[in-house]
């Protein structure tokens, strides 16, 4: 189900994913009342609740950015709360920036339908640098 959902994720996301593009395909792989938490340091933070969340949050990961693979995935627990450790590289749709980073998620699965997602990044500021157009340096 997961690998389901991550290939209709990626189908979004690679559509332009800011909001245009049908999110049926993978509103069906999320509990009506779903949770997703995101840290609140990056452009897409906060918790985002339900299926009218979950499609604004997919649509500010679009905004942000212009690609976002996922170019190895490990399940590390498949059963209970599932454990994901994900390689992923990204570019920044602003910026033009790549990047690279490790995410783990965990993820709790009721009937077959996502019921929370809590991510965890190992340095959301290098993230958010990426994500960020710098201001030209002061002349001397």
């Amino acid at each position: 189900m997961l690998e389901a959902m991550y290939a209709a994720e990626a189908r979004y996301l690679s559509e332009g994913g800011t909001g245009g593009g049908d999110f049926a395909p993978l509103a069906e792989y999320f509990a009506a009342d779903v949770v997703l938490y995101q840290a609140e340091g990056l452009p897409y933070g906060g918790t985002w609740r339900g299926h009218h969340g979950t499609e604004r949050f997919f649509a500010a990961m679009g905004h942000t950015w212009e690609s976002f693979d996922m170019v190895e995935r490990r399940f590390l627990a498949r059963r209970g709360t599932l454990v994901v450790l994900t390689r992923i590289r990204a570019r920044s749709r602003r910026t033009r920036r790549e990047t690279g980073f490790p995410l783990l998620q965990t993820i709790t699965v009721e009937d077959r339908r996502i019921t929370e997602v809590r991510p965890f990044y190992w340095d959301t500021a290098a993230i958010m640098d990426v994500c960020t157009v710098q201001a030209p340096d002061a002349p001397a």
